[in-house]
C-alpha cells in the first residue's frame, strides 16, 4: 500500500551555517573528505565506546561535518543499516546542532533509473537546489537488506519508488525502527538526500558484485554533486532553497 501524501511546509528564514553530512560507508565518505579538506577530529562528542567517526572543517564559508558509523568492532565491516544510522544521526544532531542535514551515498535502483535520486521530507522541499544542480528526483525507500529481496521490489513498485538504500527512510518499508529521515523529522532538522545508484534492483547480476564494481565510481560522482550543492547553499537561508 502506498504511503499517504505528505504536506509540504515552508522552510524558515534561518541562515545556513552548519551542515551535517551523514554517510554510511567509509568508501563513500573518503572522496568527499579529501575534496572538502576536512580533518578527522576528536570523538569526545560521541558516547564512549562507539566506533563513529567525525570529520570537520570549513568549506565555502560553511561549517561542515561528515559523520560515519566507523567499523563494527566484531566483524570489521561498515555497520550499515537503519539502527546504526538512526543512533549516529540522533547523537550528531544533539551535539553538532546542524541547520541542515544532507544524507549522501549509494542506493540500488530499477533498470532505467541510473541518475541521482534526491528525496526530501515534506518540511524540506528544495526545488531551487534541484534546478541549479539539474538533479533528478525520485521516491527513496529503505530496507536492511543489501541483496535483491522480492518483497522489496513489490514495495518499491507499490510506492512508485526509484531507489532503495539501507539507512534513510523506513517510513515506506516494513523493517521498523527509526533512521535518518525519522530522526531529522523528529528533531525538526531539514534533510535532503543525494543518492547515486550502484546496482540495479532487478538486474540479473549479483548484487554484491555489481555494488562493489560501481562503488568507487559512484562515490566520486556523489562527491562532485555534494561539493556543488554546498557551493549553492553557501551564504543562503533555508528558505532560499525553495
Amino acid at each position: 500500500m502506498a504511503p499517504p501524501a505528505l504536506k509540504e511546509s515552508p522552510l524558515p528564514d534561518t541562515p545556513i551555517s552548519t551542515v551535517l553530512l551523514v554517510i554510511a560507508l567509509h568508501a563513500e565518505a573518503a572522496p568527499l573528505v579529501a575534496d572538502l579538506r576536512l580533518t578527522q577530529d576528536s570523538q569526545a562528542v560521541f558516547p564512549e565506546g562507539v566506533p563513529w567517526v567525525k570529520y570537520s572543517g570549513t568549506y565555502e564559508g560553511l561549517n561542515v561535518h561528515i559523520v560515519t558509523p566507523g567499523k563494527d568492532g566484531i566483524h570489521g565491516c561498515d555497520p550499515v543499516g537503519t539502527v546504526p544510522a538512526s543512533l549516529l544521526t540522533f547523537n550528531s544532531i544533539q551535539v553538532l546542532k546542524p541547520d541542515l542535514i544532507i544524507n549522501c551515498g549509494t542506493a540500488g535502483g530499477f533498470q532505467g533509473y541510473r541518475e541521482y535520486g534526491v528525496g526530501a521530507l515534506e518540511a524540506t522541499p528544495v526545488p531551487k537546489l534541484i534546478s541549479a544542480l539539474q538533479l533528478k528526483t525520485g521516491v527513496l525507500t529503505t530496507g536492511d537488506s543489501l541483496d535483491h529481496v522480492p518483497e522489496d521490489v513489490v514495495i518499491m513498485k507499490a510506492n512508485d519508488a526509484t531507489v532503495k538504500d539501507m539507512e534513510v527512510c523506513p517510513l515506506y518499508m516494513p523493517f521498523g525502527g527509526a533512521a535518518i529521515a525519522y530522526v531529522a523529522h523528529l528533531l525538526s532538522v531539514p534533510l535532503i538526500m543525494l543518492k547515486g545508484v550502484t546496482d540495479i534492483v532487478d538486474s540479473p547480476a549479483a548484487t554484491d558484485e555489481e555494488f562493489l564494481a560501481n562503488l568507487s565510481l559512484t562515490a566520486h560522482a556523489i562527491q562532485r554533486t555534494v561539493s556543488k550543492a554546498l557551493q549553492f547553499i553557501s551564504g543562503k537561508k533555508l528558505s532560499d532553497l525553495q
